[in-house]
């Protein structure tokens, strides 16, 4: 029986695919459970409608991120941060808070998404490389200053 996917199966295929399966497992499983439905010609135009329109926020999507690595590749962000006497910090420049830095100057950028070989523990001057999806990344300037006591 011939059957469209409605999500992605492992070893069977991905969504909106057209795959041949045995009459029992796509009545029995995939169609009772909601995995595929039997396909006919008004099925299988609407899965190649969907897949164009998949595709098509996928480019939109990579275009967008790429926009944004582009705009970010070579930022400085400056990162003030609380010193004590003897010049060591009070605390330790995490990707969290490198995030939450990146975002109040508007750019959404997730924690997992900075690439941070430890803690930053010293003012200084640090490359910081962020990933995105598609394989996209960008490095910016990461300046860690002294802020208020």
């Amino acid at each position: 029986m011939k059957v469209i996917l409605l999500k992605n199966i492992d070893k069977i295929g991905k969504k909106f695919d057209l795959k041949e399966v045995s009459d029992g497992y796509a009545r029995n499983y995939l169609i009772k459970n909601g995995l595929a439905r039997a396909a006919n010609l008004e099925t299988t135009e609407w899965a190649q409608n969907q897949k164009a329109i998949q595709a098509e926020a996928a480019e939109g999507e990579l275009k967008r991120t790429g926009e944004l690595a582009a705009k970010m590749e070579d930022l400085e962000v400056e990162m003030p941060i609380k010193i004590g006497d003897k010049g060591q910090l009070f605390e330790k420049v995490s990707s969290a808070k490198i995030a939450a830095r990146l975002k109040e100057l508007g750019y959404n950028i997730k924690r997992a998404q900075i690439e941070l070989e430890e803690d930053i523990k010293e003012i200084g001057e640090y490359p910081v490389k962020i990933q995105f999806e598609h394989g996209l990344e960008a490095q910016i300037k990461l300046m860690v200053v002294e802020g208020e006591r």
